[in-house]
């Protein structure tokens, strides 16, 4: 501020109550004593569109697994599932060696069932996608 009481040009006004900002870009403000500022940041990253349908598949067959009385092969297919699931939202992909060990997991849980058609499926759609990938 001037001797006057006005602001000097170019210059934020400095009695307390002003706030300039220049530029911003992201992030977030608060003034005054009882300011709150939030940011929501968004990280997930878009899968391209197979690691879109694999998603899909994964989240059907995790559906169509038995929610009682689940047996430890299935307990361990969920898990496999939940972890690919978990990457290919984080990165829009998921790596070679995660596809190929959720492969050998879906095969061998297919192997090992009784499971009903939905669920055979569901699996199968998976089996499918993460052959696509892996080429």
């Amino acid at each position: 501020m001037s001797d006057t009481g006005h602001p000097t040009p170019g210059r934020p006004a400095q009695d307390g109550g002003g706030v300039h900002i220049g530029s911003m870009s992201g992030g977030s403000i608060a003034t005054g004593s009882q300011g709150s500022a939030y940011s929501v940041n968004h990280t997930a990253a878009e899968p391209d569109v197979r690691h879109e349908e694999l998603l899909g598949a994964i989240r059907a067959l995790r559906e169509a697994l038995p929610a009682r009385e689940r047996s430890t092969e299935d307990t361990t297919l969920d898990g496999e599932l939940a972890d690919a699931e978990a990457e290919i939202t984080r990165t829009g992909a998921a790596g070679p060696e995660r596809l190929t060990r959720l492969l050998t997991g879906v095969r061998g849980w297919l192997g090992s069932q009784a499971a009903a058609a939905g669920a055979i499926a569901s699996a199968t759609a998976v089996v499918q996608g993460i052959a696509q990938l892996l080429g």
